[in-house]
């Protein structure tokens, strides 16, 4: 940040400026990340049952706000010195220092951002694709310096700072887009699919359907509820059993640790014909074929002879 700003300095350059500051709200949002992360770390107590995850989605939240704020006083400010220009001095040592800068942040983000996927962890991969945006930004303020410097034609630099500052302004609407759907507990389809494929390529007969299927994320911690049919003349012990074995499953064949919270539903006749249990006493209706579980079907909150 201070070096972009020296670079502003240097030139009086309003594209530079515009990159100097987003680096202030890179300062501000990676100080509240790191206290998200810290939030995080903390264990589950009485006050937050399902742990402290969801401060990621608030911390991604401010950092969007803050990249959408910068975007438009970036494009005000620029508007106004492309109708009232002021001269620029020594654009090659700016774009040099605007090189180097990029090219850190580029290498912090790429670290950020791969973090981040291994930990599941929101805040760092909004963090880096921040910083992605900087090196990006950067990048492309370098080559419209050297571009005005060949043709000498210095209004472009207002015109290049408006164009960054929309795409400034883009990615910050992409985070709060991402940290809403997260805050009001928007479920996440991925996550769905590859539960419900797992379950598909797994599935036992006893497991007449799964339905009102819901996946959640709150920071590293996945929380998964549904509800599954079984035959409604199984005891306790049996519902147990099966309901366990599919937490088994999941916990054995998903890429972390998942809570589920499985709500056991009886069999009705209607479902007799697509269901695969041998030798049922109770059955009314002979199969006919198996219903294959998809995204679809599973999250509708309807056993599968109601579709």
């Amino acid at each position: 940040m201070l070096a972009k700003f020296g670079a502003y300095f240097l030139t009086h350059s309003n594209a530079i400026l515009t990159d100097a500051a987003e680096s202030i709200v890179n300062v501000l949002a990676s100080g509240f990340a790191f206290y998200s992360i810290y939030l995080i770390t903390l264990p589950k107590d009485e006050n937050h049952p399902y742990g402290h995850g969801k401060v990621e989605f608030f911390s991604a939240f401010l950092e969007g706000s803050l990249i959408g704020i910068a975007g438009l006083v970036i494009i005000f400010k620029s508007s106004y010195d492309l109708v009232f220009p002021k001269e620029i001095f020594k654009l090659l040592d700016g774009a040099i220092i605007i090189g180097a800068t990029g090219i850190v942040n580029l290498i912090v983000a790429y670290y950020l951002i791969n973090t981040g996927k291994k930990h599941r962890s929101l805040t760092l991969e909004a963090d880096g694709k921040h910083l992605m945006t900087d090196a990006v930004t950067s990048a492309g303020l370098v080559v419209g310096i050297l571009v005005i410097t060949v043709t000498k034609i210095y209004w472009l630099d207002s015109v290049v700072s408006i164009l960054l500052g929309f795409y400034i302004l883009y990615n910050g609407y992409q985070l709060i887009r991402k940290s809403v759907g997260g805050l009001m507990d928007e479920s996440n389809i991925e996550l769905v699919e590859v539960i419900v494929d797992i379950l598909q390529q797994n599935r036992h007969e006893d497991w007449i359907d799964v339905h009102n299927l819901r996946a959640q994320q709150y920071g590293a911690d996945l929380h998964i509820d549904c509800h599954v049919t079984l035959p409604y003349y199984y005891d306790l012990n049996q519902v147990h059993k099966e309901i366990s074995e599919i937490d088994e499953l999941i916990n054995g064949n998903a890429e972390r640790d998942t809570e589920l919270f499985i709500h056991a539903d009886p069999c009705l006749p209607e479902c007799c014909n697509y269901c695969k249990v041998k030798n049922c006493h109770v059955r009314q209706h002979a199969f006919q074929e198996e219903i294959q579980w998809t995204v679809e079907n599973a999250t509708k909150n309807k056993k599968h002879f109601e579709r």
